[in-house]
């Protein structure tokens, strides 16, 4: 005789999930990155409500896919990435010093929460909208995607009825802004460790960057040997703080050098930023009447903008749309912002580097004042390893093995000597608005190069070929 229940088959409660890694009764979903991803009721109540499903429309690289084609990935994927990361990370650490770290499913859940949500306040166009987009429309005001993120859970849990403790949201919150200077006071409770695993403020490790660094590369089609599995395997937990294998010391450097090769080949790549700007320009001129920026503070409001806001301006045939949409249609014809020159700031001249202007660059030209400051663009590029002028490996602990109970950082002096003396490059841009004023506006970019630097610091001239292009 088989088993008789009289009664009805309960499933364990949602938040038991949260501790378990019995992934029986949980949803998966396959990742091409991390493979089977699974998340547990409580996860899911989060994943399917239109807020966080609106992170499909907010592409990672924002226009990057404008010249890398396979850069069309999500935030959406990225955050299920963080997600799933956090939740090996904290699991790792329950395995190997849970008992003495005193780690409990309140706080495997929360680590895998604020995963799963620390860009749910992300604006369109990756950080195009936040860094440049808000502060040409609303000048020095501060404002970031972190703190809209803490707006936009408070709203989902309120609006979805989401049954959730509000200690858990509060340390939720606290390990988003974890990162930021913005930071909020932390938690009563102890185990500040915690906040080290998704948005590090301490050192810059953490899932999230493990998470978009292998997923960035992978999509634009260039090769990543961060070992990222291997450093969350040597974490350990000293003094409240993670740590690391002294002799995992490169593996670590090796993730802040790729993230910068990204931003060197990727994120700013010369195009890339040419593109960007031409959108920039676009929101900034739709933004009157399309009260683009009107909504930063209201995340009722603030989660409907994603960008198909692009596809609004593009297809709208309003009179008012007129520029932004002749914008966005140069860049579907190719018929860009023309890329002129770059010089990299010497580096004794970085300690008092100021942005260079669109002032600064016609007031250099000499025969004949025909460049206008409406018909250049100037980009000021900084590319670091996580902590400007810094070697990154200063913030970081070590622990020489795992019998020792002492850590330590490295200073420059105790590593390789094949590492960099310096940890910053400040890259500056010109570009022209119109093709038959690239060779005005190359010539006027030199003259102010031999006037601030006395020579000319750019590595090449411009190609003839482009300066004559109509």
């Amino acid at each position: 005789m088989g088993a008789h229940c009289n009664g009805d088959v309960s499933l364990p409660s949602i938040h038991s999930f949260a501790c378990s890694q019995d992934f029986r009764f949980s949803k998966h979903i396959h990742d091409n990155v991390h493979g089977n991803i699974y998340l547990d009721p409580l996860f899911l109540k989060f994943v399917d409500t239109e807020q966080f499903q609106r992170l499909r429309d907010l592409k990672q690289l924002g226009m990057a896919h404008m010249v890398y084609p396979g850069a069309v990935h999500s935030r959406f994927e990225h955050s299920l990435g963080v997600y799933w990361l956090a939740g090996e990370a904290i699991h790792k650490l329950k395995t190997h010093q849970g008992f003495e770290l005193g780690i409990d499913c309140f706080d495997i859940r929360t680590v895998k929460l604020a995963g799963l949500l620390h860009d749910i306040g992300h604006g369109p166009y990756s950080h195009l909208f936040e860094r440049e987009f808000l502060p040409r429309v609303h000048g020095g005001r501060k404002w970031s995607h972190e703190q809209m993120s803490v707006k936009m859970v408070d709203y989902i849990v309120d609006e979805h009825h989401i049954d959730i403790d509000s200690e858990t949201i509060k340390q939720v919150k606290e390990m988003i802004v974890a990162s930021c200077g913005t930071s909020q006071a932390k938690s009563s409770r102890e185990k500040h460790f915690l906040y080290d695993i998704v948005a590090n403020g301490r050192n810059g490790i953490d899932v999230d960057k493990f998470d978009y660094i292998v997923r960035d590369c992978r999509a634009c089609g260039l090769g990543c040997n961060v070992e990222f599995q291997r450093i969350m395997e040597s974490m350990r937990v000293l003094g409240d703080e993670i740590c690391y294998r002294y002799k995992d010391y490169l593996t670590i450097y090796k993730l802040f050098a790729t993230r910068a090769d990204l931003y060197r080949t990727v994120y700013t790549h010369a195009k890339v930023k040419a593109i960007d700007l031409m959108v920039l320009d676009a929101l900034v001129k739709a933004n009157d009447y399309l009260e683009i920026s009107s909504h930063i503070d209201d995340p009722a409001q603030y989660w409907k903008l994603d960008d198909t806001i692009i596809k609004t301006i593009e297809t709208a045939p309003d009179q008012e749309l007129r520029e932004s949409r002749d914008l966005i249609r140069r860049i579907r014809r190719r018929d860009l912002y023309q890329f002129c020159n770059e010089y990299a700031v010497p580096r004794d001249k970085l300690e008092n580097f100021k942005d260079v202007t669109v002032q600064d660059i016609v007031c250099s030209q000499k025969n004949g004042a025909i460049l206008r400051e409406e018909d250049v663009v100037v980009d000021n590029v900084k590319i670091d390893l996580t902590r400007g002028k810094h070697n990154p490996l200063e913030r970081v602990r070590f622990f020489q093995d795992y019998e020792s109970d002492e850590k330590f950082s490295i200073s420059d002096d105790r590593i390789s000597h094949l590492l960099p003396t310096s940890y910053q490059d400040m890259i500056v841009r010109v570009y022209s608005k119109k093709p038959e004023l690239v060779g005005a506006i190359s010539e006027a970019f030199e003259n102010f190069q031999v006037k601030t630097y006395g020579i000319k610091a750019q590595v090449h001239a411009t190609p003839e070929k482009k300066i004559r292009r109509r």
